[in-house]
């Protein structure tokens, strides 16, 4: 079942952007594989996933929403995380608010397949790939720390990925916590 794999290598390399004990949101969570190690790094975690076999398992880790993000109400409106994570999940509509939904200080950590991908393999569909520069321009009110879109080995395929944070004033320039790698 998709979400029971190892956690996103982007997420994993931009997470110490998250500010320690933030609330996280993992939206299209599956079963949980994002909020699982959300959790075991010390953040409060929520998911949401029409999938009620994937809640199911996702609630392990932490609070999960059973909701149909697509034809439904936004279950979290009026709500804002310290970071909202997105893998593998593509839904154009949804993109302004979960910009909106990343708080002052607050991260985007975004990835998921790019044009160039149908000649690689699934998905194949226009409307499941981001366009060249999509992300970019979805997050415009964010400031990028990191961006990539192109194509990579094992398993082939085309992404486009996004780590972005909301300043707390326009004015600022982002703190980052500095990586120990």
């Amino acid at each position: 079942m998709h979400g029971t794999e190892n956690p996103s290598a982007w997420l994993q390399r931009w997470a110490h952007l998250i500010a320690p004990g933030s609330s996280v949101l993992d939206v299209a969570c599956g079963a949980g594989r994002h909020m699982r190690w959300l959790a075991t790094q010390g953040h409060a975690v929520q998911g949401v996933d029409r999938n009620p076999d994937a809640v199911a398992l996702a609630q392990a880790f932490g609070e999960v929403t059973c909701a149909d993000i697509e034809n439904g109400p936004w279950p979290f409106a009026g709500q804002t995380f310290g970071c909202v994570v997105v893998t593998h999940y593509l839904w154009r509509p949804l993109l302004p608010t979960l910009v909106q939904a990343v708080a002052p200080g607050g991260v985007l950590i975004y990835e998921t397949f790019a044009a160039g991908n149908e000649t690689v393999g699934k998905p194949s569909r226009p409307d499941f790939l981001l366009q060249p520069g999509e992300l970019l321009r979805a997050t415009e009110s964010l400031r990028t720390v990191a961006y990539e879109d192109g194509f990579e080995a094992s398993p082939n395929r085309f992404v486009q990925r996004i780590a972005a944070v909301r300043l707390v004033h326009q004015a600022d320039v982002p703190r980052l916590p500095l990586r120990a790698d």
